[in-house]
């Protein structure tokens, strides 16, 4: 086994962070080229005190995808805050759609992000709400994701060709970043007057929408039996409780890339594997953060309700949730298409054997 090398004391805009380990290899095909410990935490180190990730964090519910032996070791996805923690690791309450509540982490200060980062989180994932407000959303989220036969151009075209073409003509402002992996997430701020149920229908309604505009390329199928070789709204991810990869987290990957947020402009031409911890530091220097005034951009999503209005008295209903959650009012049956020759359902949604 590998020895451990000395502790570091690193000083975060005045709060000494500790950095156990540093030369612990984090991604290994990076190896000491990059892909150490030191080199994770230095670049949260970086991005947070050029003000980016704390944008995207601040204040929000926070969950830690944490990989103490680095990408190629065990996952731990810590969503309550720890009992032991410095002091200037805050909490924030939260409900789960089960009703039971918890304390999330709120980053407040560079300091937090790097003191996670120490505990060898590789992703921040948060919610879309801002405390002491976490059954509001102030952001939609809309999750391109290529399904097989697919690549990132296909994302790339509808994000710039479907997307920001409708998000402008209902006069919203979307907010692009890669994903870190192959897809490509957009984020959409709103006035935080609606809760879950409301802002996740709103989502389903814009991807309906896209989907009306080009279905050979879009698909909002739940069932993946269904979706083909198209881009699927992952409507879902606005469902409480589900979280994204905040802007400026490094994902699980070979290079240690970077959800990274880019300009429309920048879209047409980004390479993801451009964009890692590496890079992105230099990148942000050079151009400022695309998301940097993303809250001056809120609007009501009435125009987006009035969608879901007319998809209902259209028969389009809501769409399933995810296993894990308690059923929800409206929402049809989850079970797949070719699942339901044997059976039929009755009004509540409760499965009947022929």
């Amino acid at each position: 086994m590998p020895s451990r090398s000395p502790a570091e004391e690193l000083d975060v805009d005045g709060v000494a962070v500790r950095m156990s380990n540093p030369d612990k290899i984090y991604f290994p095909e990076l190896g000491e080229n990059g892909g150490r410990k030191r080199d994770l935490v230095g670049y949260y180190r970086d991005i947070a005190l050029q003000g980016a990730i704390m944008t995207a964090v601040h204040d929000r519910p926070t969950f830690l995808q944490r990989f103490p032996d680095g990408v190629d070791g065990d996952e731990i996805y810590q969503k309550h805050i720890a009992k032991k923690r410095p002091e200037h690791v805050q909490s924030t309450r939260i409900v789960f759609p089960s009703g039971r509540t918890g304390d999330a982490i709120k980053p407040t200060i560079p300091a937090d992000i790097v003191w996670g980062a120490n505990l060898g989180t590789v992703t921040f994932h948060t919610w879309p709400t801002v405390d002491p407000d976490n059954d509001h959303p102030d952001q939609l989220r809309i999750d391109l994701d290529p399904q097989p036969g697919t690549d990132f151009d296909d994302v790339r075209r509808v994000a710039i060709e479907g997307l920001k073409p409708l998000l402008e003509d209902m006069g919203y402002t979307g907010f692009p970043k890669t994903s870190g992996g192959r897809g490509i997430h957009v984020f959409v701020p709103i006035e935080p007057k609606w809760d879950f149920i409301a802002t996740r229908r709103a989502v389903i309604a814009l991807a309906r929408e896209l989907e009306r505009r080009d279905p050979d390329a879009v698909t909002t199928s739940w069932w993946k039996e269904e979706r083909g070789e198209r881009i699927f709204i992952d409507f879902n991810q606005n469902a409480r409780d589900r979280t994204m990869a905040s802007p400026y987290s490094a994902r699980r990957s070979h290079n240690a890339r970077v959800s990274t947020p880019v300009t429309w402009d920048e879209l047409a031409d980004v390479n993801p594997d451009d964009c890692t911890i590496a890079t992105v530091p230099d990148l942000v220097a050079r151009r400022g953060d695309p998301m940097s005034d993303i809250a001056a951009h809120r609007r009501g999503i009435e125009p987006l309700l009035e969608m879901v209005q007319r998809d209902d008295a259209n028969g389009l209903g809501d769409m399933p949730y995810p296993p894990s959650y308690p059923k929800m009012p409206g929402e049809p049956p989850r079970v797949q298409p070719s699942k339901k020759v044997a059976a039929h359902w009755d009004e509540k949604g409760n499965r009947v054997e022929d």
